[in-house]
């Protein structure tokens, strides 16, 4: 799905964390702990506060998204808008996580474009050994009147 965190396997993609499809990635969880650990990453609009990392909770059942410790919406879309921001972050790594993420994102497009050509071509292929049968059931038919 199109926010899904991807990394490259073999031909196609796969989650970095299929448990945390949309989580960061193992390079933003680095950038954050490093450049991120001493300011604030992420406000919860419905809390109307702002959290340092070490202040967000995770989920209860072990996924590691970050969650706001009040009403436990998850934030971390937020905090990957901060990396791509962040004056603590060098700009060069600024600009790895924005294009890792529109690479990832090109990459499930396209996985996205094949899998909906290969159940086009699937479709087509069905409709077309249906016509066969079909002709086959005919000219059976008329053999067997004759």
């Amino acid at each position: 799905m199109p926010g899904d965190t991807v990394r490259p396997d073999g031909p196609g993609v796969a989650h970095a964390d299929c448990r945390r499809p949309r989580g960061l990635s193992p390079e933003e969880h680095i950038f954050l702990y490093v450049y991120c650990w001493d300011h604030t990453v992420a406000e919860c609009a419905a809390c109307d506060r702002g959290f340092r990392q070490q202040e967000l909770g995770s989920d209860p059942l072990g996924s590691r998204a970050f969650a706001c410790p009040d009403c436990r919406t998850d934030l971390t879309e937020i905090i990957r808008a901060h990396l791509v921001v962040c004056a603590e972050l060098p700009e060069q790594l600024r600009r790895r996580v924005r294009v890792a993420r529109e690479a990832a994102q090109r990459l499930l497009k396209q996985t996205q474009q094949l899998s909906d050509r290969t159940e086009l071509l699937r479709r087509e292929t069905d409709a077309a050994r249906h016509a066969l049968n079909e002709t086959r059931e005919r000219a059976r038919r008329e053999r067997d009147e004759r």
